[in-house]
């Protein structure tokens, strides 16, 4: 199912733990991973900053985008050089890739021709923002039609697996990429249905627990809450010492999460463990 994997690295502080999760994927998988940085050319298309006047445009000089271009190849040529280091010493089959153009466009292209995609939950300004999710990162889990892994700045290794099924199209998906994830890395998995009926929540739950059956798993356990999803799914996580959450993308409607808010990106937001998200 998972034969290839896209590692979009920037060379911020989020890059070595994007390697190190696709390299415990690519060996559990036997994958490919296909490493990918990309030159962010937007600040050199045709937008201008706005003059002190609020009237004159400020355009900077063919000298400056000329010089401002160098740096940016030479960056990423350096964050391909540190990366090509760090793999030429794994068992693991990679190929490198530095592109140009909108990172978010480039991604989600490149995206089409892998299984999964792993990025960090922020960017190389990350110190600077350090509560909010990178602009790119949460288009790309928008658009992206293949699963995306978002991992944190830190990473320890995958032993034990929660997925977040509430018996909706999306969190099906999620199911389905949990039970391929937690038997191929030989995991345990954790079964959560957030719901006020307790009967409800355990018939979901018995419905997904025989369909996991089909899986070679340790073993698998339900469990049922009540309350706000987002908080819940990260706290029964860090109860539970699971070290992935798998849960469906973006499950409602763009009118639903601008009065509500999105669980996705609630769970991203406050979450310090990597999150696999079913497309």
């Amino acid at each position: 199912m998972i034969k290839s994997i896209l590692l979009a690295v920037d060379g911020s502080v989020f890059s070595d733990s994007v390697l190190q999760y696709g390299l415990q994927c690519a060996r559990q998988f036997r994958a490919i991973l296909r490493v990918l940085t990309v030159i962010d050319i937007r600040i050199f298309e045709w937008a201008v900053a706005i003059g002190v006047e609020g009237f004159a445009p400020v355009i900077p000089s063919s000298t400056y985008q000329e010089e401002s271009k160098k740096l940016l190849d030479q960056k990423a040529d350096e964050v391909l050089n540190k990366t090509e280091k760090i793999l030429s010493g794994q068992d693991a089959q990679f190929s490198m890739e530095k592109e140009s153009g909108n990172p978010v466009d480039v991604i989600c292209e490149k995206a089409r021709y892998v299984d999964l995609v792993i990025m960090g939950a922020r960017g190389e300004f990350a110190r600077w923002n350090a509560k909010m999710l990178g602009a790119t990162l949460e288009a790309t889990t928008r658009l992206s039609i293949k699963p995306v892994m978002v991992v944190p700045k830190d990473f320890r290794p995958i032993s034990k697996i929660l997925v977040a099924y509430d018996g909706s199209k999306n969190a099906s998906k999620a199911l389905t990429l949990a039970g391929h994830f937690a038997a191929s890395l030989q995991t345990p998995l954790d079964i959560l249905n957030i719901n006020s009926s307790r009967d409800t929540a355990d018939s979901i739950l018995s419905d997904a627990v025989e369909y996991l059956s089909a899986y070679d798993l340790p073993t698998t356990e339900k469990h049922i809450a009540e309350g706000d999803p987002a908080q819940l799914i990260v706290q029964t996580a860090h109860q539970l010492a699971d070290d992935l959450i798998v849960m469906g993308s973006y499950g409602h409607s763009r009118i639903r999460e601008a009065i509500l808010g999105s669980t996705t990106v609630q769970v991203m937001r406050n979450s310090d463990l990597p999150i696999l998200m079913a497309r």
